[in-house]
């Protein structure tokens, strides 16, 4: 899975010289939490958020009047309060890397630039979650199977793999877990069936038994 295949690509942008008001609206309009600062080339320069933009400007217990508030943000630019040291990843990264970056820096996206540091994508946090939901199948109408292991050994894989064939299932995801409890085959299949005492005869331990269903 790659960053390429699960950015928002040409995301909205804003520019170093205009205002911290213009950035509060196009946020709101489009309901955003940050914003890439690009120049005139489209380069990314700088990073606003809204926690920034709360940091930076007075709250709602202030003296100030609204016009006095207006003015402020008018004139308050995103260049003076914008990040200028942006973490950033290539579309060509895989999204394991980019969870480890979001994960390892604390942050909640990352800007995708080419080599020449133009900006053609953002990946979020969000975006990640919802690549590894699709990664494991969960929202499908199917069955997830979990099976536990005691010993790993060559061939495992691909007698589970026959045992469901040779009942006329497809799966359609499949992940290796290696937890306190042993490791753990996860398999999802099409539709219902249920297929545990045939994977019990053939000496394996199913722990669970779970149908899914397309509700997110």
């Amino acid at each position: 899975m790659y960053v390429k295949d699960h950015m928002v690509p040409s995301p909205i942008t804003i520019g170093p010289n205009q205002s911290v008001s213009e950035a509060i609206d196009i946020m709101s309009e489009n309901k955003l939490h940050r914003l890439p600062v690009v120049d005139e080339e489209g380069k990314l320069i700088g990073l606003i958020t809204e926690s920034l933009i709360a940091f930076n400007t007075p709250n709602n217990s202030s003296s100030l009047s609204v016009f006095e508030l207006n003015y402020l943000l008018n004139k308050l630019t995103i260049k003076d309060i914008m990040i200028n040291e942006v973490v950033t990843i290539d579309q060509e990264a895989l999204l394991e890397e980019a969870a480890t970056i979001l994960r390892k820096n604390n942050i909640g996206c990352l800007p995708v630039v080419e080599e020449d540091g133009k900006l053609i994508g953002i990946i979020t946090h969000n975006d990640i979650f919802s690549a590894f939901i699709e990664l494991f199948g969960y929202n499908q109408n199917a069955t997830r199977y979990v099976i536990n292991i005691s010993e790993d050994k060559p061939g495992i894989l691909e007698d589970v793999a026959r045992i469901f064939k040779e009942s006329g299932i497809s799966i359609s995801n499949l992940a290796v877990y290696r937890t306190s409890r042993g490791i753990e085959i996860v398999v999802i299949v099409h539709g219902y069936d249920n297929i545990k005492d045939t994977l019990t005869s053939a000496g394996y331990n199913v722990t669970s038994v779970i149908r899914l269903h397309e509700q997110y």
